[in-house]
Order: structure tokens, then C-alpha cells, then sequence
């Protein structure tokens, strides 16, 4: 199973200045694999409004927002953030 990901801008920045590369992609990892059925226990949201089509991540006090496409096999990294910047 091979999925593409890319990174906003914003979202690279962040994980670079704060070192959490690895975190931020065992989470992804985790997420592709809550999506496609298994049972793995992780804290993701569909979103609402303005972020329809979007999941949240939360991990600590940081959030990864990011789009899934499931027929493509590919998910935007839009946001990675602390959780009081992160829909601004």
C-alpha cells in the first residue's frame, strides 16, 4: 500500500522548526490505516464548515490537519500546528 503525501508550506515549516518529522508521519501512518478498516486507535475527527472534506489529528497539544484521497491513494498535509493556531 503506497500513499503519496504532500505538505502545505505552513506544514513543513512546522514540523521542520519543531523536529517532529517522524511523529507527524507515524501518525499519517496510522490514520491511512484507521481509514482503509483496521483497528487502530488514534484521535481523528472529520471537520465541519469551512474545513469540510478535512480530519484532525491530535496529538498532544499539536494538530495535523490534513485531506484524504482515498481513490488516489495521496493525503494533503494542509495544517500542523499548535491546537489555539491552528484554524486561523
Amino acid at each position: 500500500m503506497k500513499w503519496d503525501i504532500e505538505y502545505s508550506k505552513r506544514a513543513n515549516d512546522f514540523i521542520d522548526e519543531h523536529k517532529i518529522r517522524d511523529k507527524t508521519r507515524d501518525s499519517i501512518k496510522d490514520f491511512i490505516l484507521k481509514i482503509t478498516g483496521a483497528n487502530i486507535n488514534i484521535d481523528a475527527k472529520k471537520l465541519k464548515g469551512e474545513w469540510a472534506g478535512y480530519y484532525r489529528i491530535r496529538k498532544g497539544k499539536v494538530r495535523i490537519v490534513l485531506k484524504p484521497d482515498i481513490e488516489c491513494k495521496s493525503i494533503f498535509v494542509d495544517v500542523v500546528d499548535f491546537r489555539g493556531n491552528v484554524y486561523k
